[in-house]
């Protein structure tokens, strides 16, 4: 019996490094907003003030500085 080889496939094939702390943390918060508060931009923004998941420099979420580190990390 011959079985069919599939092309390999690795979820993290683009990352050029292990995830950071501070980027695990935001995954697995990101994670917890779409399960249980919602999937628009606002919802997100209001989800991570509301759980201090804060910027990288400190600051509260808005909008515009969420998107801009989606952007910076390649999301």
């Amino acid at each position: 019996m011959t079985t069919a080889t599939w092309p390999y496939l690795d979820p993290h094939q683009s990352r050029d490094h292990e995830p950071t702390p501070y980027e695990l943390k935001l995954a697995r918060t990101l994670e917890e907003i779409f399960t249980n508060d919602g999937h628009e931009l606002a919802d997100v923004v209001a989800g991570l003030n509301a759980r201090q998941v804060h910027t990288p420099g400190g600051e509260p979420w808005t909008e515009d500085t969420f998107r801009a580190e989606m952007h910076r990390l390649g999301a």
